[in-house]
């Protein structure tokens, strides 16, 4: 079914079983203490710039961007490639823009950093609710993929297989989030981030070595068993000619994809302004590299494998990988070890991507929603939640957002669930970013306009998305039976990212006598966030 011998599999699985075993191992030895809430939350910043910079590269490049990724090149040449570079330009993006003043408002979480500009309950609990909008939806997404990669893998087409997998998958990745905390989640990052590289980097070359190091042959072989002819190297491909729809597929991508919380929050992990620099740094590069070796690999799939042989398992193409893994491994001395190490490289992206996810979660129910929104609102004046106790919160919030999200997965496994990771990049593109960039750096933004921008942003994205041609009208869509296909776009940017910014701005400047003091109080906080420098008093005496 998929290329792989005997040995293949059996390797694949002691290393699946042994990879757990040790990450899990990992995490218990490097758990932080009961009540040390800075070591929960970020590691207490113990990691260097070049650690940091790879934990970064592996919290962004989920399994979901790596295996789509890698299928929509195979599947369409030109726009894949264009994703590619939308994906790395969206971390620089974060890089020049947002990364130090992050790093620079500090927090353990979303919450902690809008709340720097505009404090109140309702700033964090939105900010918890967003976080959640953002964040489960990715992680069911791999999820429900990881029963059917791991049949793929390991050559067990059962539907029992596939459930027991995503349930066994789901609690192994509760358990890292749970027990290790940042800093157990950023160790396997940096583990997955390596192990990717090296699979991605031997596949990219076995490709081109059957190709005689020919990018000429490479994507002329590619073109023609696209099954798209010219049309697979010209623009155009995936989104049938619409060049308002790949527009807004890109802007969606470059602005959400930074922005998600569990990206977004790495920067507070960085010990000072130039740690984060660095780190910044270790990461793009990283990130840079492995999608110009993704777009190999894609490529690679196209002309090897073919468009029928990919998509004869499954339509978005996410095996894609793993087929031309066994196409150019099979036959060479090392084969069994090339694949087991692409496997192990794919089971690590899963364990470590879901697991920075839940544990994103977990904080933000526990500091925002638990600690500081709901504890202020029952009683005025109340004492602050004990750091024991926060920590024992968030390790249940971790558990039970991990139960949500692998009941959930076993429920939509049948589907197709695309239309799950792009309502996650939406909700990073037009909630989070707009909030994110105003409170950096409009003087004037207010409470009301940060409350807008991250409701007006989440429901229009929510509402949009179900008009989509992602959940009806089109045989890959989640309901392909049926045809409510209102908007016709693939993704909700091109409308929802200008609401999100409108209902900010107009959130701030309609209300009357609110801008001068927001701008007063932001006085104070401005050169820390912007530039490091100690805060500026208000105080006129």
């Amino acid at each position: 079914m998929n290329g792989f011998d005997n040995s293949a599999h059996s390797m694949s699985l002691v290393a699946f079983l042994a990879v757990g075993t040790v990450a899990l191992l990992l995490c218990v030895m490097t758990g932080p203490d009961r009540d040390d809430l800075d070591e929960f939350y970020t590691g207490s910043r113990s990691l260097g710039p070049m650690r940091n910079g790879l934990a970064l590269a592996g919290d962004y490049l989920s399994a979901a961007t790596v295996l789509g990724t890698t299928g929509i090149i195979a599947l369409t040449g030109y726009d894949g490639t264009i994703l590619a570079l939308s994906i790395t330009l969206s971390l620089v993006l974060l890089m020049f823009l947002l990364a130090e003043p992050l790093r620079n408002a500090g927090g353990f979480t979303l919450g902690d950093v809008l709340v720097r500009r505009t404090p109140g309950r309702a700033v964090r609990i939105t900010a918890c609710a967003a976080t959640i909008a953002a964040l489960v939806p990715m992680m069911v997404v791999q999820l429900a993929s990881s029963g059917d990669l791991l049949a793929f893998i390991l050559g067990f087409d059962t539907s029992g297989f596939r459930t027991g997998a995503i349930i066994g998958l789901g609690t192994l990745m509760i358990g890292y989030a749970a027990i290790g905390g940042m800093q157990g989640t950023s160790l396997i990052q940096i583990v997955k981030t390596v192990v990717l590289f090296v699979a991605a980097f031997t596949i990219a070359v076995l490709i081109m070595n059957r190709f005689d190091w020919s990018t000429d042959s490479l994507l002329s072989a590619a073109r023609q068993s696209s099954g798209a002819g010219a049309a697979f190297l010209s623009s155009g491909l995936q989104f049938e000619g619409s060049g308002l729809d790949m527009v807004s597929s890109e802007l969606t991508v470059v602005l959400g994809a930074a922005c998600l919380p569990h990206v977004a929050m790495r920067m507070s992990n960085a010990r000072s302004t130039q740690a984060v620099r660095r780190s910044m740094s270790w990461a793009v590069g990283t990130v840079a590299a492995i999608c110009v070796l993704l777009v190999v690999i894609g490529f690679g799939a196209a002309a090897l494998v073919g468009h029928e042989g990919i998509t004869a398992a499954g339509a978005s193409g996410n095996s894609a990988i793993l087929q031309i893994s066994g196409e150019v491994a099979n036959g060479t001395r090392l084969g069994a070890l090339i694949i087991t190490t692409m496997t192990t490289a794919i089971f690590l992206t899963l364990l470590a991507s879901v697991a920075g996810m839940i544990l994103s979660c977990a904080n933000s129910l526990a500091h925002d929603l638990f600690a500081h929104g709901l504890r202020g609102a029952r009683r005025p004046g109340r004492a602050p939640m004990p750091g024991r106790a926060e920590m024992r919160t968030a390790q249940i919030s971790a558990i039970v957002v991990g139960l949500l999200a692998t009941a959930l997965a076993v429920v939509a496994r049948h589907w197709n669930v695309q239309a799950l990771a792009t309502l996650s990049f939406c909700v990073g593109a037009s909630a989070l970013a707009p909030a994110l960039v105003y409170s950096m750096f409009w003087r004037r933004f207010t409470r009301t306009g940060l409350l807008c921008t991250l409701i007006v942003g989440t429901g229009t994205v929510l509402v949009l998305i179900t008009g989509t041609n992602l959940v009806s009208g089109s045989p890959t869509s989640v309901f392909p039976d049926h045809d409510f296909n209102w908007f016709p776009y693939t993704t909700t940017g091109l409308v929802s990212i200008p609401a999100g910014f409108l209902a900010g701005f107009l959130g701030t400047v309609l209300p009357r006598n609110t801008a001068p003091a927001a701008r007063r109080a932001y006085q104070g906080e401005e050169p820390r966030i912007l530039a490091g420098a100690p805060p500026i008093s208000t105080d006129p005496h």
